[in-house]
């Protein structure tokens, strides 16, 4: 279903300007396609590309963003299989999880569709002096300008397309460089915006190594960047950027509380999806889960049979569940924590053993406070069980971490609901619900060192406008 090469995106316009990044089936290792490469000149044509596409693109009528966000929604259906498997393919992801992906890349176009009606201003009263009297204000938002985008390997459709529909809904042009393990999901959606009549020099995607990439970070050309991936890397963007406005979506290492009014048959199916889907590789998969005493040892029995039972090989099978991670290298480093922590006292419960980079669910206990497994971003198919009999405490272990993206939690009592929310140092609670938990629509991003801003479509636009204050004295003041 892939093609046997693809281009970068240069100024709206495919170029076929290289074979040089072969893509790989992450789960056979075999080169899957090849992708054009872009180089210094590229980057330099694009930012000047995207600057001189400003006044067009900041012209667009809202009519006419989203009948092109409205195109994309429409060939993105039609396109669905496509889509699906080649993330199956370049990200190693299982077939389901790469529908469920595809899904949210179209609901993410749509509610960007919806939103760019809603991009309003206000009226503003200012005449709260008398020295004010006969004057009042208008504010509208106004697009920022040129964006550079950097979009990571796990969730190569749905995190791009988080950057790139708010941008068109803004007004914005854009230069987006995708993960070069997984550039083949953002060069369709670079196709799809070909097809539409958004103006010269409004986008460009290139594919590129971290070096010739650099200038999207130091440019001031470019008014925006928005990075999502690993938090050393996005802190040194931040440090780099200059003066244009920046938003990281960084790591996490998200916990979730099981308290003792948690109906265990209910909790089970989602601890599992939430630790596991897409092997582990979600910034927000449930890393550390805290059971209280009274149903741990139930809990943890349940917990591990699920786990045992989950099917583990080809993402291209609808039975599976856990394919291969996105490199054998990171297999490695999760067979390694894993190792680690049981050398230091910890319990392995089931899994960890590593084919290649296939590893499979691992559930651990026992595991020190200290180690990479309860501290760090796991980012494979790992996760700690901790017993616990304290609310108050146990809110105190969550937070207990650099990160602070999402935390769940399993109770009833509404005092507790409110106690989490007031005291986690995170970005979102889910109730009810794993951490994983995630529509396109919320507002979403961590604090700490999981990030800086919020993503979500409606936040993402303000990101990518500024208020514009208009004064106006009547004629008889």
């Amino acid at each position: 279903m892939l093609n046997d090469a693809y281009p970068y995106y240069l100024a709206n316009e495919a170029v076929f300007a290289n074979k040089d990044l072969a893509v790989t089936d992450k789960f056979t290792g075999d080169v899957a396609t090849v992708v054009a490469q872009a180089d210094a000149k590229a980057f330099e044509l694009a930012i000047s590309a995207a600057a001189d596409a400003m006044p067009a693109m900041a012209a667009l009528q809202v009519y006419q963003r989203k009948a092109i966000l409205e195109h994309c929604i429409q060939r993105f259906e039609e396109r669905f299989e496509e889509l699906s498997m080649s993330l199956c393919i370049e990200a190693g992801k299982p077939i389901n999880d790469a529908k469920g992906e595809v899904t949210r890349l179209i609901d993410t176009f749509r509610v960007a569709a919806a939103e760019v009606t809603r991009i309003d201003g206000e009226v503003l009263e200012l005449s709260t002096t008398e020295r004010a009297h006969g004057y009042r204000g208008f504010t509208r938002h106004a697009p920022v300008g040129p964006c550079a985008f950097i979009s990571p390997f796990n969730f190569p459709l749905n995190l791009a397309a988080h950057k790139v529909a708010p941008a068109i809904a803004a007004g914005c042009p854009f230069v987006l460089k995708p993960a070069s393990a997984t550039p083949l999901g953002a060069l369709i959606i670079g196709e799809v915006l070909a097809e539409t009549d958004l103006p010269k020099g409004a986008f460009s995607i290139l594919p590129a190594d971290r070096h010739t990439s650099d200038i999207l970070i130091t440019d001031d050309r470019l008014k925006l960047l928005s990075f999502t991936g690993s938090h050393e890397v996005g802190w040194d963007m931040k440090a780099r950027a200059g003066r244009k406005k920046v938003v990281l979506e960084l790591g996490g290492n998200a916990a979730c509380v099981v308290d003792a009014d948690a109906d265990i048959s209910k909790v089970v199916e989602r601890l599992t999806f939430g630790a596991f889907y897409q092997s582990g590789q979600s910034c927000i998969s449930v890393q550390r889960i805290y059971a209280h005493i009274t149903l741990y040892d139930k809990l943890k029995e349940r917990l591990i049979e699920r786990t045992k039972n989950l099917e583990v090989g080809d993402p291209r099978d609808p039975a599976t569940f856990i394919g291969p991670l996105i490199r054998e290298a990171e297999a490695k480093r999760v067979e390694q924590w894993i190792n680690d922590a049981v050398s230091n006292g910890a319990t392995l419960l089931c899994g960890g053993e590593r084919n290649g980079a296939t590893i499979t669910p691992a559930l651990l206990e026992n595991v020190a406070d200290d180690s990479n497994l309860m501290q760090e971003e796991i980012f494979g198919p790992a996760a700690v069980l901790v017993p616990y009999e304290d609310f108050n405490d146990v809110l105190d272990a969550v937070n207990n971490t650099r990160f602070g993206l999402q935390a769940g939690i399993f109770t009833r009592d509404l005092y507790k609901i409110q106690q989490a929310w007031d005291r986690l140092d995170v970005g979102g609670v889910v109730i009810g619900d794993v951490p994983s938990w995630r529509v396109d629509s919320m507002p979403y991003g961590g604090v700490k060192d999981s990030g800086l801003g919020r993503e979500g479509i409606r936040w993402a636009i303000r990101d990518m406008t500024e208020q514009r204050l208009l004064v106006v004295k009547t004629m008889n003041s």
